[in-house]
């Protein structure tokens, strides 16, 4: 199929988006890396009548350090991040979530920024953001505003985002070093959307565990943190038989989705068992077996 007619403008500035985004309202949408967007357009799911690039905004695809965020344009590709972004813990992580990510075509076009406009709560890098409390900078027509994620996230494909509002930048706190950090997820085939997803981030002191973050995505609406796993964690010294609790508290307060490709008590079931795995996979120095 192809799409329905459409107007097609580029955007030289931040600014010049935001002004096509109010003249239009909803009846616009930005195109970034389309990854989503065109197929959804071509099967007529999307109609909108005006298509305003982003592309030709520059120096909109930055990867940077800076005060102690790893910041990230809204025209950073998923290929950028196949390579440690930063130094320390997330940039060994990074990596390792981008790989989980569709396939190579759709990753060397899609984007960040575009995977959290989209809010898919099967999302790796929504996850990831939910996960460390990511800063999420928009531009809108009252200029720059900062969103974060746990306000972020509304429901399914629905966002913070006012009708004329870009996402322009994401900021994730950059982990010290003390930080041990892993990734889970499942999926039917590689590159299919997860049907379950856990990130975990844990910070140790004196062989106990002092902090943690534990991500749950592609289980509910939104991506989320899970207060109870993480309670379960916290003052506890690594060990196979606590991330088992871990994840055993994080299954049991969810309010999972039923849909055609899994029902909620077998997502359930996916989070106990992606959780520990996770906080395995975090190769904290004093685990043991």
């Amino acid at each position: 199929m192809k799409p329905a007619p459409f107007e097609y403008t580029q955007a030289l500035s931040w600014q010049d988006a935001v002004a096509h985004l109010s003249e239009h309202g909803d009846d616009a949408k930005v195109l970034a890396g389309g990854q989503t967007l065109v197929p959804a357009m071509n099967f007529r799911l999307a109609r909108p009548s005006v298509l305003i690039d982003l592309n030709t905004i520059e120096n909109a695809d930055h990867i940077t350090s800076a005060n102690g965020e790893l910041r990230i344009g809204a025209l950073a590709r998923h290929v950028q991040f196949e390579t440690p972004p930063c130094e320390g813990p997330l940039g060994l992580l990074i990596p390792r979530i981008s790989r989980h990510i569709a396939h190579a075509p759709i990753r060397m076009r899609g984007t960040f920024a575009g995977s959290l406009a989209h809010a898919d709560p099967a999302s790796e890098w929504c996850a990831l953001s939910a996960t460390l409390d990511a800063t999420i900078i928009a531009e809108g027509p009252g200029g720059e505003r900062e969103i974060d994620a746990r306000d972020f996230f509304v429901s399914i494909l629905t966002t913070a985002l006012d009708a004329a509002e870009v996402i322009r930048e994401i900021r994730l706190p950059v982990l010290e070093a003390d930080w041990h950090c892993g990734f889970r997820e499942f999926s039917r085939r590689a590159g299919d959307f997860a049907l379950a997803l856990a990130v975990a981030c844990v910070r140790l002191h004196d062989g106990l565990i002092e902090e943690a973050r534990i991500g749950i995505g592609g289980v509910c609406a939104v991506p989320f943190r899970s207060a109870e796993a993480e309670a379960a964690l916290i003052g506890q010294p690594p060990t196979s038989e606590l991330f088992k609790r871990a994840g055993e508290a994080a299954a049991e307060t969810i309010d999972a989705m039923n849909d055609h490709h899994a029902n909620a008590s077998y997502r359930r079931d996916l989070v106990r068992a992606l959780v520990p795995r996770a906080l395995s996979d975090a190769a904290l120095p004093a685990s043991v077996p």
